[in-house]
């Protein structure tokens, strides 16, 4: 791939699109040209987190509100596959509740412990009045 391939999805806020932005990431990682890793760990891995991400800002942080949305973007290039997942939630403290994890305390935070453990970079920030999961996985 020589070019920026970048999907771009809103969902209702229900776990039954789950599969469904698990199997988006899954294709993308199976679309890298020139990717020289394993296409299947990547595609499982970009699975889960996308899976967890979602999970975590359908039930934490749109508290199951029907009237909100998810929006997922995906982007992929020769160097890196960047994943924002967006919420109009009250926030969180990323780097508090990895440490939190780490050194074992049962205070949630499992798939927040996925997407550290299988991504390379993640934040969360604002962007464009909404609270933002950006996972990268550098592909060389």
């Amino acid at each position: 791939m020589s070019k920026q391939v970048k999907v771009d999805i809103t969902v209702p806020n229900q776990t039954k699109y789950l599969g469904m932005i698990g199997r988006i990431g899954e294709s993308m990682a199976y679309s890298l040209k020139n990717y020289q890793g394993n296409r299947r760990e990547l595609a499982y891995h970009l699975n889960l987190v996308l899976t967890e991400a979602l999970a975590n800002v359908i039930c934490h942080a749109n508290d199951f509100d029907p009237d909100k949305d998810v929006r997922v973007t995906i982007s992929a290039s020769d160097q890196d596959i960047t994943i924002k997942v967006f919420d109009q939630g009250q926030g969180f403290d990323l780097e508090t509740l990895a440490k939190l994890k780490a050194r074992g305390s049962d205070e949630g935070g499992r798939g927040i412990q996925i997407i550290f453990k299988l991504m390379d970079q993640v934040r969360y920030i604002q962007e464009g009045g909404n609270n933002v999961l950006e996972m990268t996985k550098h592909l060389h």
